[in-house]
């Protein structure tokens, strides 16, 4: 859903009733995990090394676990606080070209069964982003080296009219997201 102003707190509830009651933009639910592409979808990754030890990886946890990864100033993960747990509907908010967006996406699945070493989860889109796919993020720590690794997978299409219109700049604004979502939880850390 496209906007010429800021949504209104009022806009963005309405939002995520109507959220509340959508089917996935996509299938099958795991298309991230797979990690390859169906007809039309492209497969974007980003890997980092965002700091060291235990102690930056139960930081890093923390601050995936509340959506830090979205704090960037012009994206937003509403309502704040929103739980990472499977069926948990959030709406991402963007500001870019001079308008803004809210993007419905529903918490899929969980990943990391050894919580020492990993954590992350996936979200797929609504019908009412303008993409459709699946997204995976994800912390863990590297036993060997002490490295904390942030990942970002994302298999994705344009869903929306202008989504497909401005596809070459719908993806500089994904790849913008993957690298300054790397920064904040990389400040996330250090916080």
């Amino acid at each position: 859903m496209f906007f010429t102003r800021r949504p209104s707190p009022q806009d963005v509830e309405r939002f995520l009733r109507e959220c509340s009651d959508l089917p996935l933009s996509y299938e099958p639910v795991g298309l991230a995990a797979e990690g390859r592409a169906g007809a039309g979808f492209d497969v974007d990754e980003s890997v980092a090394v965002v700091g060291s030890g235990e102690a930056a990886f139960r930081r890093a946890t923390a601050a995936l676990a509340r959506w830090g990864h979205f704090e960037l100033g012009w994206v937003e993960l509403l309502p704040k606080g929103a739980p990472i747990a499977p069926g948990a509907v959030v709406a991402v908010l963007v500001r870019h070209l001079g308008f803004w967006s809210l993007n419905g996406c529903r918490v899929v699945y969980s990943l990391g069964l050894d919580e020492d070493t990993e954590f992350g989860f996936a979200y797929g889109t609504l019908e009412n982003h303008a993409e459709s796919g699946e997204e995976i993020f994800r912390v863990s720590l590297r036993p060997d080296t002490g490295e904390v690794v942030y990942a970002i997978r994302a298999v994705s299409r344009p869903r929306a009219p202008l989504a497909k219109l401005g596809y070459p700049v719908t993806r500089l604004i994904q790849a913008r997201f993957r690298r300054d979502s790397t920064r904040a939880l990389a400040r996330a850390i250090l916080d």
